[in-house]
């Protein structure tokens, strides 16, 4: 095979890469409520699924109707740190938004701004001090303490084989008791999925 010949085969080997770069990136809008698995690994839909049921079990339990009649209101709760112990990377901080929005909107539990929150009202309190007027600023040492405190953590196993995967998620949320470090709820919620990978053909 001479020299233009195969020049002319590396052309034409090439002519499929470069009408897709010609045809340019396409993207089609979708409604945020829409699940949508690509790759299989923890997303979106996951992280709101899994904060709705579980928040909706806790608060299902026994230690809410027990927890109102002891203080006499609706107990004020936490999320701390959910621990992201998988194999892949996930946006825990997505994750305890999410729960902190099922917390709230129920209605049925106050909620306390976190460490970080409560760092910057802190500070804002500090810059009132200096100037707000007395009769607008706000004093300290009148924080609401919380009486739970939500935390937990997010494990997966994967098993793969011959471009399948089965990927199991397993997500371990404790309600804590903050004066007595006594459990209060232990959740589990457990999402498992088959990803079967597409062959390349060449």
């Amino acid at each position: 095979m001479n020299i233009q010949a195969i020049v002319l085969l590396f052309v034409a080997g090439m002519m499929p890469a470069v009408v897709g770069c010609a045809a340019g990136t396409k993207v089609t809008r979708m409604d945020v409520n829409e699940a949508k698995d690509i790759s299989g690994k923890w997303n979106d839909e996951d992280s709101r699924q899994v904060a709705e049921e579980m928040i909706k079990d806790c608060l299902a339990r026994p230690w809410l109707p027990k927890a109102k009649n002891e203080f006499g209101k609706e107990p004020t709760v936490i999320v701390g740190t959910v621990r992201n112990q998988s194999h892949e990377h996930i946006n825990t901080d997505t994750f305890v938004n999410n729960l902190q929005k099922e917390l709230i909107n129920s209605g049925e539990v106050e909620f306390v701004a976190s460490k970080t929150e409560r760092g910057e009202v802190r500070e804002e309190r500090l810059d009132q001090d200096t100037n707000s007027s007395e009769a607008t600023r706000k004093e300290h040492g009148q924080e609401a303490g919380a009486d739970f405190m939500l935390s937990g953590v997010i494990n997966t196993i994967q098993d793969s084989e011959g471009g399948k995967t089965v990927m199991y998620y397993q997500t371990n949320l404790k309600l804590l008791n903050m004066k007595s470090n006594k459990i209060a709820w232990n959740g589990e919620k457990k999402i498992k999925k088959f990803i079967k990978q597409a062959k390349v053909s060449w």
